[in-house]
């Protein structure tokens, strides 16, 4: 064992020994009254917090943010340790164990040449093994585009997907097509339904075109609140409010904002 690993060690039973600590009978109260259920929303959160540190691409931040997501594992990790089932040891050998079956071709005798489509589909032939469908491993409370992201990345990996983005495109091309048609129809149930499948199609798109949905969308609605906000500047400065203006005005506003937007991009 190197030096780093040493440090990585001792930096993780320092860990474990301080949320230990925290839920003793004489530790944090706020600590000892949670609950795998509490904490739920946390692990959530955490999660996002990570995200949203990768995109400012700030190291420092990213540091703490994983600290933060750590602690949700070591914390539900104690937990069950105080009930008898697994401690954090336990988790970090399960996974330890499932990384090292899912890389044969890095630990075990299988050719190391494959591509990551060959990796990919291993690691699902693993899961199916062991009992799971294609898709149970998809959680059901992701964010929406983002499970449909997944749930499409798993199945065109076993093949049931278009032979190129085109394809598609042209899918989602046909699905608004449906969803105009249940919008003209007056069909409520019907534009849900639609509505739906077209976002699918849109998302699965996306990832063809390795873009990941949930980030092209949170760019959108960040350029749409910089535009707004140039918007209610433009006519604050008129003495003027939103309710003020007609749509033709905000119109107007909305394209010299997109205009400002792209000459500071240049």
């Amino acid at each position: 064992m190197n030096d780093k690993d040493t440090r990585t060690g001792q930096a993780f039973i320092d860990a474990v020994g301080i949320m230990r600590r925290l839920r003793a009978p004489d530790g944090c109260p706020w600590d000892r009254e949670q609950s795998l259920k509490t904490l739920k929303a946390y692990v959530i959160e955490e999660a996002f917090e990570v995200v949203e540190a990768i995109d400012d691409g700030r190291p420092e931040l990213l540091r703490e943010e994983l600290g933060d997501l750590l602690l949700q594992v070591l914390f539900q990790a104690q937990i069950m340790d105080e009930q008898g089932v697994f401690d954090a040891a336990d988790v970090c050998r399960a996974l330890v164990d499932k990384l090292v079956a899912r890389h044969p071709h890095v630990f075990g005798d299988v050719d190391n040449n494959g591509s990551t489509g060959d990796v990919l589909r291993r690691w699902e032939s693993f899961k199916k093994k062991a009992g799971r469908g294609l898709l149970d491993g998809v959680p059901r409370n992701l964010p929406a585009l983002l499970m449909a992201m997944r749930i499409s990345d798993k199945a065109g990996n076993v093949g049931f997907e278009w032979p190129d983005p085109s394809g598609a495109l042209d899918k989602l091309e046909e699905e608004i097509g449906e969803l105009r048609r249940a919008f003209l129809d007056g069909d409520s149930q019907a534009v849900e339904d639609e509505l739906g499948d077209v976002l699918f199609a849109a998302a699965n798109f996306a990832r063809m075109k390795k873009i990941n949905p949930e980030d092209s969308l949170r760019q959108a609605l960040a350029r749409f609140r910089s535009r707004f906000s140039s918007m209610e500047a433009a006519l604050a400065a008129q003495g003027r409010g939103l309710a003020d203006a007609d749509m033709k005005q905000l119109d107007l506003l909305w394209e010299q904002a997109k205009a400002a937007e792209r000459c500071k991009a240049e």
